[in-house]
């Protein structure tokens, strides 16, 4: 029996791959290779370039394989196009959520881990965040991912589904042998912009907003290694597999950095002095987002092994600096 992995070729789902196929598991990987990359598939995993808006090709797969359990990261993930482009979200996200819950229902498929985020707590009531915290997004994309939480939950009570949501925060760093990392265009998350610099791909890093209410003015967030969310959604599949019910669940170091921090730390990391240019606050960006992770802990047993931001930038950066262009 094997275990599907839809996004597989994308940033996080191409590390959970890596780490099934350590583990000893049969994987196979489906991808429309629209932001994924076939080159990030590890080689031992049975692709199919499948979109999960297509019913039909969701059907044959899993009339030719023997799927015992899901994990979702085909999603569409960017905050700033999702406010211009929403309808685009819908469109992925939702309806290609509902394609899959259907195929998997008239399969007999019934665990699905998928990959939510903490855009669903909007603006947070308190720090560290809890799973039972209130959950307004203040964007389309953590609308989106919300939308297909309760899509899920409702299957689940119609026909026995059973999954587990898993609320990240900030996925950072890379494989730590180099052989693949993150790559987006355009590029949006933190470290990867920060390298650019020392890489040579851009002069100085931005700073957007110096006067928030934390330590040094600019904004925290929990950065948690790729590697230690793979692991997540693999103990998470295990839970739904040994007949745990369904659930959600914040992952995150639980402490924060300031972008200031980690803009030092990339300059220790790389021995470069990276300038930063100080800009004018973005629309949405709340002062501090920190999670509470001991639900996961407890009920999944999991325990982040990546808790040091040093690490974390070091093994992003030795993949950035030897795959200064992604995948090409």
């Amino acid at each position: 029996m094997a275990i599907l992995v839809l996004g597989g070729a994308g940033y996080i789902g191409s590390h959970t791959v890596y780490e099934l196929i350590a583990a000893g598991r049969e994987v196979i990987v489906a991808d429309n290779l629209q932001t994924g990359f076939r080159a990030a598939v590890h080689p031992d995993a049975r692709f199919y370039n499948v979109d999960i808006r297509d019913r039909a090709a969701l059907d044959a797969l899993f009339e030719k394989e023997q799927v015992e359990g899901v994990i979702h990261f085909a999603a569409s993930s960017q905050v700033g196009e999702s406010m211009s482009d929403p309808l685009k979200y819908y469109d992925n996200n939702l309806c290609g959520t509902a394609c899959l819950l259907q195929a998997m229902v008239a399969h007999g498929i019934d665990k699905i881990v998928f990959s939510s985020t903490a855009a669903t707590y909007g603006e947070p009531e308190r720090v560290p965040i809890l799973e039972s915290d209130r959950t307004e997004p203040t964007n389309c994309y953590g609308e989106t991912k919300l939308a297909m939480e309760k899509m899920m939950r409702w299957t689940s009570r119609a026909h026995g589904l059973r999954y587990v949501a898993l609320r990240y925060f900030n996925a950072s760093g890379a494989h730590p042998e180099g052989i693949i990392g993150e790559a987006h265009k355009p590029e949006s998350h933190l470290i990867p912009l920060i390298l650019q610099v020392p890489n040579g791909q851009r002069e100085k890093i931005s700073v957007f907003g110096t006067d928030y209410d934390t330590r040094d003015g600019t904004c925290v967030r929990d950065y948690i290694h790729v590697t230690d969310l793979a692991r997540a959604h693999i103990l998470a599949l295990d839970y739904l597999l040994k007949g745990g019910e369904s659930d959600v669940f914040n992952l995150g170091n639980g402490v924060g950095f300031t972008v200031k921090e980690m803009i030092d730390v990339a300059r220790r990391v790389t021995g470069h002095p990276i300038p930063a240019a100080e800009e004018p606050r973005r629309a949405g960006d709340p002062a501090t987002l920190i999670a509470s992770s001991q639900k996961a802990m407890n009920v999944l047993g999991w325990k982040p092994e990546f808790n040091k931001v040093e690490d974390i930038i070091a093994t992003a950066w030795k993949w950035h600096s030897t795959h200064p262009n992604g995948y090409e």
